[in-house]
């Protein structure tokens, strides 16, 4: 299953909102939400500043539509269904994220995860998109912990927790340079499934 790309160059025919969401997907995912203002997103769009408000009260509610779509692409479309298509071992599916990882962090145009770049750039607690966030993150936990709980694990909640804490400090070592993170990820990873009793 194809690796999503986020350098797509959008169209400058069509429906302007959805311009506007292809070039907001393209610049947060490459650059981050904070850098990105709207004058330059109405630039890229080939729309006015007046219609990108038409379609969007503020650039948070653009952000969150963002948000929606990186996860519908990323998490939905490919990480889950390329996770369960690997293997027909739930274990092994484990592995398999990290080996999925692996495949992401060495395409020439790796830029991260948007969903920890917009955690890190929103400080505060209870705004709309750090909530956003939040449940992204919890979605791919309750993923990990029916995986972890197929799998047959004695404690498939912890798991779930850990295979989540390296996979985001994975992410984050490879775009930093570590292009081999995925893989020594997927060693601990091994040595968990074990502490567990399982193996993949």
């Amino acid at each position: 299953m194809t690796i999503p790309s986020s350098r797509s160059v959008p169209s400058r025919s069509g429906d302007p909102r959805e311009r506007i969401e292809r070039t907001a997907y393209e610049l947060f995912s490459r650059h981050g939400t904070r850098a990105i203002g709207v004058d330059t997103l109405a630039g890229r769009a080939g729309v006015a500043k007046m219609t990108l408000y038409k379609h969007y009260r503020s650039k948070d509610d653009l952000v969150l539509a963002f948000l929606r779509r990186r996860e519908e692409l990323w998490t939905r479309t490919w990480l889950q269904n390329a996770v369960r298509d690997r293997s027909r071992k739930p274990a092994a599916r484990l592995l398999g994220i990290f080996e999925l990882f692996d495949s992401w962090f060495r395409k020439p145009d790796y830029e991260g995860c948007a969903f920890l770049k917009v955690l890190l750039e929103q400080s505060d607690p209870q705004h709309p998109v750090r909530t956003a966030v939040r449940g992204h993150l919890q979605a791919i936990r309750s993923l990990l912990v029916e995986l972890a709980a197929e799998a047959g694990a004695r404690h498939p909640a912890r798991l779930a927790q850990q295979w989540q804490m390296l996979m985001m400090g994975c992410i984050v070592a490879a775009y930093a340079g570590e292009r081999n993170a995925a893989r020594e990820a997927r060693k601990a990873g091994a040595f968990l499934l074990r502490a567990e009793g399982l193996r993949a």
